[in-house]
């Protein structure tokens, strides 16, 4: 059989953890089925590895393991098979075998719009759901939202180490530094929704998109409509300039320019424009309402709140129900409530430190690559990377997420109770120095990670003395051996 060639692209919202995960299991997959293969990241810092043309057009398949556009236009008449970028993680060894024997559709009509090109919808392959479609949609705004989000929140935070109302020019502790810190941070905060609306465009319209998806986004943003509006406006304008290029496609090819920087820009906007004129009151309404709600429920039930907000971010740790947790407390932080965020920082940092936990006390039930794993996840939790946890709950999901999920909204729950404020998105640890509550929050999150750490542990013991007929580990000998054996 002649060598099998396989090209593929890998893509998380964050562009920090599942992206480069999702690589290392194909890389790896691959090695084991005598496939040759090259993976491209579409990580934070942009795409690494990129594939040529030449690469793509010699590929026997392409695998796609991507949660945000990854420019799929180049694989047209390519076997594909693509899937979430969990799946990516999950099932590489599947996915490989899939383009190996021949079983990939062929994917056709994912095309691509740039100056001179028509726009159309950028959805996933044949394959792909609509759902998927839309998800991937939300998540490169998102993605591209984020950098906004962090550089912009540490740094007023920051600034409130000050004193909280250092940044204020009418009190008698305004500081400059803190003043102008606070500013600048304001900034990356007012341009989050834009950037999101523009981006979720982007991906569904591409150029012409993003420019009518920008400007719905100012005017969700400066109406009150918040982040709610920003995703309606980034879908809407996104879809109102596939609609244009429909219209517009009897136009003739010479006139491809004029449609791009003329046609799109001024049509898109204007449409976009006057719907989110018309939709912004309204959403505005829903966005406060919303916005008193959760805070309503804060005050008046923080365990419920915690449970919820504890299981969200450790069902999936990072996926798109960590990520509903995650913007959730973004955009309340931006409206001033430091609180909901607190919980949510605290349940994203506990599941690498629940598994951390569990491979130091539990050393001997963990085999060596799950101890250095559990080791390197006392740095990940520490910086608020939750996909630290993935490997060690992907081995037995049923069991493990449920324990996960326990730990983060035991240290959700607790931050609730004790009142702290965290008024950084993102960091973990590195953002101490502004937390409010610091010594209670780390007792929430180190409460919920021993406990987690305890239960997972005990768990993997039992697991391992049922595999082995073992009745007890006390007798010295099966110590010894335990040091050696690894796990199933």
């Amino acid at each position: 059989m002649p060598d099998i060639k396989i090209v593929a692209a890998t893509g998380c919202p964050t562009g920090i953890a599942h992206t480069f995960m999702a690589a290392e299991a194909l890389n790896k997959a691959a090695a084991e089925e005598g496939v040759d293969i090259k993976v491209e990241t579409h990580g934070q810092s942009g795409v690494d590895n990129e594939l040529s043309p030449e690469e793509i057009d010699k590929a026997d398949g392409v695998i796609i393991a991507a949660d945000k556009n990854v420019n799929a236009y180049r694989f047209d008449g390519k076997p594909v098979v693509s899937v979430s970028v969990g799946k990516g993680i999950k099932d590489a060894g599947e996915l490989i075998r899939t383009i190996k024997n021949g079983e990939a559709g062929i994917q056709k009509g994912t095309s691509r719009t740039e100056e001179g090109a028509e726009p159309t919808d950028s959805s996933d392959s044949s394959k792909g759901s609509m759902t998927h479609a839309l998800y991937k949609h939300l998540m490169n705004g998102v993605s591209h939202m984020l950098p906004f989000v962090v550089g912009g929140g540490v740094l007023i935070a920051v600034s409130f180490l000050f004193g909280i109302y250092s940044a204020d020019p009418e009190h008698e502790s305004y500081n400059p530094v803190a003043g102008m810190l606070n500013t600048i941070g304001g900034y990356g905060f007012q341009i989050m929704v834009p950037i999101l609306a523009a981006f979720i465009a982007e991906s569904i319209g591409k150029r012409p998109g993003l420019v009518a998806g920008f400007v719905g986004g100012l005017i969700a943003n400066e109406g009150g409509a918040g982040f709610l509006g920003g995703i309606v406006a980034g879908f809407a304008a996104g879809y109102i300039v596939v609609g244009l290029g429909m219209l517009l496609e009897k136009i003739p090819q010479s006139l491809n320019g004029l449609k791009s920087i003329f046609l799109y820009p001024v049509f898109g906007i204007f449409i976009t424009g006057v719907l989110m004129t018309l939709l912004v009151e309204p959403m505005s309404a829903i966005n406060a309402g919303m916005e008193s709600f959760l805070t309503g429920f804060q005050n008046s039930s923080p365990i419920l709140l915690g449970i919820i907000v504890g299981a969200m971010c450790a069902f999936d740790m990072g996926g798109p129900v960590n990520k509903a947790a995650y913007v959730t407390g973004t955009a309340l932080l931006s409206e001033g409530n430091m609180y909901f965020m607190a919980g949510v920082s605290a349940a994203c940092i506990a599941p690498p430190l629940i598994t951390a936990f569990a491979t130091l006390f539990f050393r001997k039930y963990f085999d060596k690559s799950e101890r250095n794993a559990g080791s390197v996840n006392f740095i990940l939790g520490s910086t608020h990377i939750t996909e630290g946890a993935i490997p060690f709950a992907a081995k037995n999901p049923i069991i493990v997420i449920p324990i996960l999920m326990l730990g983060s909204s035991i240290a959700a729950t607790l931050t609730y109770l004790m009142g702290v404020e965290v008024p950084a998105p993102h960091g973990g640890f590195l953002v101490l120095p502004v937390v409010s509550g610091v010594l209670q929050w780390l007792a929430a999150i180190l409460a919920g990670s021993l406990i987690g750490g305890v239960i997972f542990g005990a768990y993997r013991r039992a697991k391992f003395l049922k595999q082995t007929g073992l009745k007890s580990s006390r007798d010295g000998k099966e110590e010894e051996n335990l040091e050696t054996q690894q796990l199933a």
